[in-house]
């Protein structure tokens, strides 16, 4: 199977941003930026795949699983986007009752498979069905994103070890690391450098690449240069508040959604590649 075709991906990245944008401002919904850092990474996870074209059973699929739940916005556009559901569902973003809440529902969606508003629980399940898919020898992968603020937790370095010692080479964990946690910049708050060394200590392939190069990411997810039984570890460094030049790299968009101004203003600046 030929590659994912990078420049429509990148449309589709364009495309996605102006609809966060707007589900920010419509559902009052803050994590704006920490949604727009990470577009790429799940477009590229979905669709670097070489089986991604092939029917399956249900306990033999590919799963993703966004481990920083705080971004559920984009996972939800970016399933919309690949036609998992109809895109005017998005309308429903954040409303009282509707599939689509702030903070993910497992099972809300197709393709939502577990709540991961509390950080450091999506690397643990992601290694439990990789060791799953071991178990029964079947070709499914794991991928799961994390954001850099919760590589903080111990869970998550717990998983790394246990993944590396079962030998869970289906296993692919992405660090979004765009610098910032809810409080400040992520290297005030815990020591995380020598990140992508400290994967590597825990018996990961590990990767170093731009997580808003599409091409970067999907030649990383394929891990044709790496051991295929050891789990891989992609730390992509990313900008918060991707896409919209006054709200990259601020972390006050943690919190704020846009004004009706702001909003007339990111969409013009997304309107054109």
């Amino acid at each position: 199977m030929t590659g994912p075709n990078i420049q429509e991906l990148q449309e589709s990245a364009r495309q996605i941003r102006r609809r966060l944008v707007r589900m920010s401002h419509d559902a009052r919904a803050p994590h704006l930026g920490s949604a727009l850092s990470c577009v790429e990474l799940l477009l590229a996870a979905y669709t670097s795949s070489p089986d991604q074209s092939e029917a399956r059973a249900f306990d033999q699929e590919d799963r993703v699983i966004l481990s920083k739940g705080h971004g559920a916005a984009t996972l939800y556009a970016v399933l919309a986007e690949l036609g998992r559901f109809p895109e005017e569902w998005l309308s429903e973003y954040g409303r009282d009752g509707s599939r689509m809440p702030e903070q993910m529902a497992p099972g809300c969606l197709p393709g939502v498979e577990l709540a991961t508003g509390s950080l450091g629980h999506g690397l643990p399940v992601g290694a439990g069905m990789a060791l799953a898919s071991k178990i029964r020898k079947d070709s499914s992968k794991v991928t799961v994103i994390l954001s850099d603020g919760e590589c903080n937790e111990g869970s998550v370095w717990e998983a790394a070890m246990f993944a590396s010692g079962q030998n869970l080479g289906s296993l692919t964990a992405i660090v979004d690391f765009n610098g910032w946690q809810a409080t400040g910049r992520s290297e005030s708050v815990l020591g995380l450098s020598p990140l992508a060394e400290k994967w590597k200590s825990f018996g990961w392939t590990t990767r170093v690449v731009d997580g808003h190069d599409l091409h970067g990411l999907t030649d990383a997810l394929q891990n044709t240069d790496g051991d295929v039984n050891r789990p891989l570890a992609i730390v992509a460094r990313t900008v918060k508040g991707r896409g919209v030049s006054f709200m990259e790299d601020d972390n006050n968009w943690h919190y704020r959604v846009p004004s009706e101004e702001e909003l007339a203003a990111a969409l013009a600046e997304l309107e054109t590649p």
